[in-house]
């Protein structure tokens, strides 16, 4: 079988729930970079695999692939190694909650609104829009808890690893790295101890980001 190609910056959080699910899956891959910065995602090639100019885009064997829970969903099934979706149709179901949740409520706050804002000014020098930022906490706090609420096992969706973990430890591993971030991470126990437990995976050490 043919090494699959995944395109997108490898600091990105969506092209790193990528890469951990692969990692997970001990499946080889090329990953190829795309320039955001100087606007390759809006380059005709890029486009070519994702219409809305967004990452990450995916091929395999000539299969094309954009959004971040199909890859992911095509990975696991279409690959040998650990199941990372529940046998159950409840623990299904409960993994695309969390999935749902994590993209519809979480990133946003999580990561525009106070991840990328804090990011950028440690970078720059600049001071960051504490307004902006402040006014952000509340969607992540309310995400977290939601998160929180629905947190019955070891794992996100129930005793075992799966798509819903991979998928929201590249936006806590950011988020928890910010002063809003620690505070809110530290009201959530249950997902506290989720991410002790996480971050000692080998595959998120081998997708640790680099800003070079």
């Amino acid at each position: 079988m043919a090494k699959p190609i995944l395109y997108g910056p490898q600091f990105s959080t969506y092209v790193r729930a990528v890469r951990l699910v692969l990692a997970e899956k001990d499946v080889a891959y090329d990953l190829h970079d795309v320039d955001m910065i100087a606007g390759a995602h809006k380059e005709p090639a890029h486009l070519a695999r994702h219409p809305f100019g967004k990452i990450p885009a995916f091929e395999h064997e000539g299969f094309l692939l954009y959004e971040t829970c199909a890859i992911t969903r095509y990975i696991d099934e279409a690959f040998q190694g650990p199941r990372l979706q529940a046998g159950d149709p409840r623990g299904r179901a409960r993994m695309v909650q969390y999935m749902s949740v994590i993209d519809s409520y979480a990133y946003r706050p999580m990561v525009q609104k106070i991840v990328i804002p804090r990011f950028m000014a440690a970078r720059t020098g600049k001071k960051a829009d504490e307004a902006a930022i402040e006014a952000a906490v509340p969607a992540a706090s309310e995400a977290l808890a939601a998160m929180e609420a629905l947190f019955v096992g070891e794992f996100l969706a129930g005793k075992a690893l799966s798509l819903a973990d991979l998928h929201f430890a590249p936006i806590c591993d950011y988020f928890r790295q910010t002063p809003e971030g620690e505070s809110l991470l530290s009201s959530t126990p249950k997902l506290s101890r989720w991410w002790s437990t996480m971050i000692r995976r080998p595959s998120l050490e081998a997708t640790a980001p680099s800003f070079g």
